[in-house]
C-alpha cells in the first residue's frame, strides 16, 4: 500500500511538472493567442503544438463528438478559471503576472492590447498602481518572481481539476462557457479613454450600479405561462475602483414582491443578502465577485432567477437598466450574440403565445400594444424559441424586453 501511494505521488508530481512546462510554453508564444495553439494541438496531433500541449489537450477528448474548437475552449476555460483562483484579489502580484502571461483582458493602463513577448507584457504591468511596489519598480524583476511562483501554483491546480474531470467529464461543459466568455472579452478591442466614450449618452441615476454591460445574455425557460428559469450571463466593465458585486432582480412581468423569488449564483460569484439602507427597505440579493474590480476591468459572471408558481401568467420579460448602460448589440456570423443585450425565450410546447414583439424605452401601457403586421418589432416564434438582440445601446434608467400575447380562451 505504501509503495502504491508513493508511486501515485510521483505520478502526480510528474503530471504537475509536465503541465507546468505546457503552460510555460503556451504563455511564451509571440505569434498568437493561447486559444489558437490549443486548437491547433487538438486539430493536428502531430504538430509541435500537440507535442507541447498534449497533456492539456488530450483530456478534453472526453467531450464526446465535440469539435476541436469546443475542446480548445474547454481547456482554455479551465486555465482562465484557475488563474482567477491564484492570489487573494485583483491586486495580487501572482494573479496579475498570470493574466499578463496568458493575455487575459483588459491590459493595464491605457493600452488596448497585450504585447507580443512575455517580457513586454510584464513591462505593461508597470502601469498597475501599487501592485508591484510604490513607487513602481524600474525593472520587471518583481513580475518574473511572481510569475515563477504563480505558474507552479497554477500547474498544481490545473492538474487537480484534470483528475476530477477524468472522473466526471460533465464539468467540461462549464469550462466551455468560461472559455467562450473569455474569448469574446479578448476579441473586443477598446480605444484609449474608452470608458469616457461609452455610447450611452444619458447619465445614470444617482446610486446606479457602477458597471457598464459589455454583454448581457438573458435565457428564459417558460413552463405554461410562467418563467420558471431566467439565466443571465453578464460581462461588465467596472466604472470605478473597488466594485465588488452586482445587485440582481427577477423582473418577469410579475408585479408582486420579488423577495421570495430565489436567485442562484452559477459562476464566478457568490450570493449574499444586503439589507436596505432605511428601515422597511427590501433585502437585496447581491452577487459578490471573487475580487474587487478596478476601473476599466472586465468581469464575467452568471446567475439564475427561478419561479415555480405555475399559476402566474407572465406578459413580458423585462430588463431594467439600473447601471451605466449596455453596449450596442452584435452577433457573429452564426447569429450568436457577442455584445450588447440579447434575450432568448424557450416556450412550453403545449403553451405557445400567439405573438411576440420587442420593446425599448416604453411604459407598461405602451409595450402591451401589439404592433401591426409587418412591423419590425414583431418576432418570429420558431419551434417554440424567440430571440432578439438589441442593436442600439441600452440607456440608463430605461427598460427593454420582449412581450408575449397569449391566445384568448
Amino acid at each position: 500500500m505504501t509503495v502504491q501511494l508513493h508511486q501515485a505521488s510521483l505520478a502526480d508530481e510528474e503530471a504537475v511538472s509536465a503541465i507546468g512546462s505546457a503552460l510555460r510554453w503556451l504563455a511564451t508564444r509571440t505569434n498568437g493567442k493561447p486559444l489558437r495553439f490549443l486548437r491547433h494541438a487538438i486539430e493536428d496531433p502531430t504538430s509541435g503544438s500537440a507535442v507541447a500541449l498534449g497533456i492539456l489537450a488530450k483530456p478534453s477528448a472526453s467531450l464526446s463528438a465535440a469539435a476541436p474548437e469546443t475542446r480548445a475552449l474547454a481547456v482554455w476555460g479551465l486555465i482562465v478559471e484557475e488563474v482567477g483562483k491564484v492570489g487573494s484579489g485583483y491586486d495580487s502580484r501572482r494573479r496579475n503576472a498570470l493574466r499578463a502571461a496568458f493575455r487575459l483582458p483588459p491590459p493595464p493602463g491605457s493600452d488596448t492590447a497585450w504585447k507580443a513577448t512575455l517580457e513586454d507584457r510584464f513591462k505593461q504591468l508597470l502601469a498597475l498602481p501599487g501592485v508591484f511596489g510604490d513607487p513602481p519598480p524600474t525593472t520587471t524583476a518583481p513580475m518574473h518572481k511572481a510569475w515563477k511562483r504563480a505558474i507552479d501554483r497554477l500547474a498544481f491546480s490545473v492538474e487537480q481539476q484534470l483528475v476530477l474531470l477524468e472522473l466526471d467529464g460533465r464539468g467540461w461543459q462549464d469550462r466551455v462557457a468560461i472559455g467562450k466568455t473569455a474569448a469574446k472579452e479578448g476579441s473586443r478591442v477598446r480605444s484609449g479613454g474608452w470608458l469616457d466614450r461609452i455610447p450611452c449618452r444619458r447619465p445614470p441615476s444617482q446610486g446606479a450600479q457602477p458597471v457598464f454591460m459589455e454583454r448581457m445574455l438573458v435565457r428564459v425557460v417558460m413552463r405554461r405561462k410562467t418563467a420558471v428559469s431566467r439565466i443571465t450571463e453578464r460581462v461588465v466593465t467596472a466604472c470605478e475602483d473597488g466594485v465588488e458585486g452586482y445587485d440582481v432582480h427577477a423582473l418577469t412581468g410579475w408585479t408582486g414582491d420579488l423577495a421570495d423569488i430565489p436567485v442562484i449564483a452559477i459562476w464566478n460569484c457568490r450570493l449574499i443578502t444586503v439589507p436596505g439602507v432605511c428601515p422597511g427597505d427590501p433585502v437585496l440579493a447581491r452577487l459578490r465577485f471573487r475580487e474587487k474590480l478596478r476601473r476599466g476591468q472586465w468581469y464575467g459572471f452568471v446567475s439564475e432567477a427561478t419561479d415555480d408558481r405555475l399559476d402566474q401568467a407572465r406578459e413580458w420579460i423585462n430588463v431594467d437598466v439600473d447601471h451605466h448602460g449596455v453596449a450596442a448589440g452584435e452577433t457573429d456570423r452564426n447569429g450568436e450574440p457577442v455584445a450588447g443585450l440579447t434575450i432568448q425565450i424557450s416556450f412550453d410546447e403545449e403553451c405557445l403565445p400567439e405573438a411576440c414583439w420587442w420593446y425599448a424605452e416604453q411604459t407598461d401601457h405602451e409595450r402591451l400594444r401589439r404592433p401591426p403586421a409587418g412591423d419590425p418589432h414583431l418576432l418570429a416564434i420558431e419551434d417554440g424559441f424567440v430571440q432578439h438582440t438589441f442593436v442600439e445601446p441600452c440607456h440608463p434608467r430605461e427598460e427593454y424586453g420582449i412581450v408575449f400575447r397569449w391566445p384568448q380562451l
